[in-house]
């Protein structure tokens, strides 16, 4: 018989479950940490003073009104020091303290790489972005040098400006393609074409040698469906189907509350599902992708928009809706016909994963939301009933940040995992 966890092993497991709840709900006080950890307040008081001398977490007393406070009140009425407030009025006891994520000195390094642009910050405990950069990239074939500079240039940036004091954990990166989650090589870019270059093995070479930091490399959409579960529109759901718009669509899932990336981080190319056999060739090298249908280049040539003059990309798709809204006929037309197929697309993953919800992200959310009826109708054609009668359609709550903060989050796994090992 396996032995059962030693003494140890629990006391490690719990600083990471504690060091997790004030990282993903941040300050959150020493009595509610009680009541949701399920430990009596002697352990909750040594594990984050542990913490606390570790360097990773604060503890300090409410102000009056703290919004904290007012959580904690309402969650456990009537107990003496309530979370995160003072004590009942006509009961004796002291305000319960609150513990703080040391956002300004434990930070990890998060970077996307989009289709048109690269993305880097500095993102502290708890997830605040502390300092952020944006530069346009052409779009194309990913040239592995020229994305490397620009990032490392930024990481090294960055490590400067943190606190004397402060400690790097990590560094997530996100990128548009299809990613092998071992060694990060990406095997088809948004844009199409196999590119197989070598990114994550480029990427952990120049930033580990720089920063004596792990890297770890994910796909945008696997990462984005992290950051919104976690933090922001689908929190509480279990079962997310997450869209992402970005010259070509992907897809992220979460099923029975854990990411499903199939083998070696393949899956969730749902761009990639035939939904047309006798429609237009795709990058991939079939033909008829619902990508071909509802992505960058569909709807800009169902606009009528002139491919051949390079006009693409974010302000395109911005351009097409704004010209639709303001009654353009063959943007309307283009606008309804990609409306139309994005909801073909949503209910056959409707049927096969049941999801609470589906999220759209970046471009995809501006296509939704300029076009929500018509996926709607779709959806209520085509959806079998009993999955599509209680599924929730809504737009990223992170906006076109969700993939950085996602691999922020990537980037922090490690030491919640176990506090006490990153931070020796």
């Amino acid at each position: 018989m396996r032995a059962g966890p030693s003494q140890e092993e629990i006391r490690r497991h719990n600083l990471g479950v504690l060091l997790r709840t004030v990282h993903v709900r941040g300050a959150t006080s020493r009595a509610e940490l009680t009541t949701r950890l399920g430990l009596n307040r002697s352990t909750i008081g040594a594990l984050t003073s542990e913490l606390a001398g570790a360097g990773l977490v604060r503890e300090e007393l409410p102000g009056a009104g703290s919004p904290v406070a007012n959580r904690g009140a309402a969650a456990a009425p009537g107990r003496a020091g309530g979370p995160g407030g003072p004590s009942t009025p006509g009961r004796a006891g002291r305000p319960s303290l609150l513990v703080w994520p040391e956002s300004e000195r434990v930070c990890a390094l998060a970077f996307a790489i989009e289709v048109d642009r690269v993305v880097a910050a500095r993102v502290g405990l708890g997830c605040q972005v502390l300092d952020r950069r944006e530069s346009p990239r052409l779009p194309g074939r990913l040239a592995v040098d020229e994305v490397i500079a620009p990032l490392l240039a930024f990481a090294r940036n960055a490590v400067a400006a943190m606190p004397a004091d402060g400690r790097l954990v990590g560094c997530g990166v996100a990128v548009s393609a299809m990613i092998r989650q071992d060694d990060g090589r990406v095997r088809l870019g948004a844009y199409g074409g196999s590119a197989e270059d070598p990114l994550g093995t480029a990427l952990a070479e120049a930033l580990t040698g720089a920063l004596g930091q792990p890297v770890t490399v994910r796909n945008i959409a696997d990462l984005a469906v992290l950051a919104e579960h976690t933090r922001g529109v689908a929190v509480g759901c279990d079962n997310v189907v997450y869209l992402h718009g970005d010259g070509g669509v992907g897809g992220g899932i979460i099923a029975a509350g854990r990411p499903v990336t199939g083998h070696r981080g393949y899956g969730g190319e749902v761009g990639h599902m035939v939904v047309n056999p006798a429609g237009r060739a795709c990058g991939c090298g079939s033909r008829g992708c619902w990508e071909t249908e509802i992505g960058e280049h569909a709807l800009l040539a169902a606009a009528g928009r002139d491919l051949a003059a390079g006009a693409w990309g974010r302000e395109a798709i911005t351009a097409v809706i704004e010209a639709a809204a303001r009654g353009d006929a063959r943007a309307k037309a283009g606008l309804s016909q990609v409306g139309d197929w994005l909801g073909f697309g949503v209910a056959n993953l409707v049927n096969i994963f049941n999801p609470e919800m589906v999220v759209f992200g970046d471009t995809i959310r501006d296509v939704y939301l300029a076009a929500a009826a018509q996926v709607r109708s779709r959806l209520n054609r085509v959806g079998l009933p009993a999955c599509r009668e209680h599924v929730r359609l809504r737009t990223a709550a992170l906006g076109a940040d969700a993939a950085l903060l996602g691999a922020a989050e990537l980037a922090f796994e490690r030491l919640l995992a176990d506090p006490l090992e990153v931070v020796a």
